[in-house]
């Protein structure tokens, strides 16, 4: 590519920075808060720059995300850019040392909830597509720009809606703004969850009659699945961790006086290539049986699995993975692919066969915790990486 984008990304970013404040000042927290504020604001800069959008409803009606799509015209793939505008909840808003919607900048920081996951990525991919429109002809396929208001809550309904409107094209890949810096991550574990009913006779607690009761099968439960050995499969299948078991909620009983006859248990396993979802089951059913077979109850154990995503790895010459990394590269920087730990909407983008990269993005501190805050000082050659990462896809 000739242009040199630096200086075209530096000249945005009052604007980009701009629309970011308006945005963290729009308390959009998932579950929380009205989404109408946060998407009026986005709605208001797009409108007044003709740039066609939409908004996004789930199965319910419930609004779930704003669509904003550039078709080019010449023939080719979609792609899209996809950035939450949901956020987390505040925690502790006593703890924070400035208001969580403060929206301020402060010794080159961006302020408030949503300043790193992932508003500043909204507003920056709405900056790419308006400077994309004008020359949108010459381009081939089209990009998306979609922007979710149920990322947070886990369900991802923003990308959903997308994938499942029948207007819609289907994108070829789709790079996800999550922030940090040095770093392209390109896979995720996966994700395998269920909710565990242990069952027992109740009783009283003061009883004389000795009782092996819910809480005391459940915990027994818990050692069998702490101690359940999963295979160390880090590097085979090119997929660099081995999966993991947690043990994640715990409820039954009340008061003193009972043993409850019920307890629920939620796992949570992260799954690899060579660990699946069904290897997942698999592993937590045999450990049930095993308790049900040392401690019998009347009722059997019951596994009830909730959620069930795929481990996703792209090659480093996979799209839009290429692209990502040989832009910032031009650019100059160093960054190194990464698989990712915790599962993410990447995940469900690789259960419908379309890859994606899920981060890169401006040095953070706070997600998700106290002090959220995001470092201005290398917006401009984040913004030029994705804008040449997403003109090299689309000028085929």
């Amino acid at each position: 590519m000739s242009e040199d984008l630096q200086q075209p990304a530096q000249a945005r970013m009052a604007s980009v920075v701009g629309l970011a404040q308006e945005l963290i000042r729009r308390p959009s927290r998932a579950g929380i808060d009205d989404y109408g504020p946060v998407l009026g604001v986005l709605e208001d800069w797009l409108t007044t720059r003709s740039l066609p959008h939409r908004r996004l409803h789930d199965g319910a009606g419930a609004l779930v995300g704003l669509l904003v799509e550039i078709p080019g015209g010449r023939p080719g793939s979609w792609w899209a850019l996809d950035a939450c505008v949901d956020t987390a909840p505040y925690g502790d808003e006593t703890a924070w040392s400035f208001p969580p919607a403060s929206g301020e900048i402060v010794d080159g920081w961006l302020l408030g909830r949503g300043s790193a996951d992932s508003k500043l990525a909204a507003t920056m991919f709405c900056h790419i597509a308006a400077d994309l429109a004008p020359r949108a002809e010459s381009l081939c396929g089209g990009l998306a720009v979609l922007l979710d208001v149920d990322e947070h809550t886990g369900d991802f309904g923003g990308a959903r809606a997308y994938l499942t409107d029948p207007s819609t094209a289907r994108p070829a890949g789709v790079m996800i703004g999550y922030p940090g810096m040095g770093e392209v991550v390109v896979g995720g574990r996966g994700l395998w969850r269920a909710t565990i009913t242990v069952h027992a006779p109740s009783g009283h607690s003061g009883s004389s009659r000795t009782v092996v009761g819910a809480v005391t099968r459940a915990a027994h439960l818990v050692r069998l699945l702490d101690t359940a050995k999963l295979p160390s499969t880090a590097g085979t299948l090119g997929f660099p961790l081995p999966p993991k078991l947690s043990v994640t909620a715990f409820h039954g009983g009340q008061g003193f006086s009972v043993t409850p006859d019920r307890v629920d248990i939620n796992v949570d396993v992260r799954t690899t290539p060579g660990f699946d979802a069904h290897d997942a089951e698999t592993l937590v059913r045999k450990a049930v049986a095993e308790l049900d077979a040392e401690l019998p109850a009347p009722k059997p154990t019951e596994v009830a699995p909730v959620a069930a995503w795929p481990p996703f790895r792209l090659a480093e010459d996979e799209q839009p993975a290429a692209a990502l990394l040989r832009a910032a590269a031009g650019a100059g920087l160093t960054v190194r692919p990464k698989t990712a730990g915790p599962s993410n909407i990447g995940n469900l983008l690789a259960g419908e066969g379309i890859p994606a990269t899920a981060g890169f993005g401006v040095p953070y501190e706070g997600l998700h915790g106290i002090n959220e805050r995001a470092h201005l000082a290398e917006l401009p050659a984040v913004y030029a990486v994705y804008q040449r990462a997403v003109l090299g896809l689309l000028e085929g």
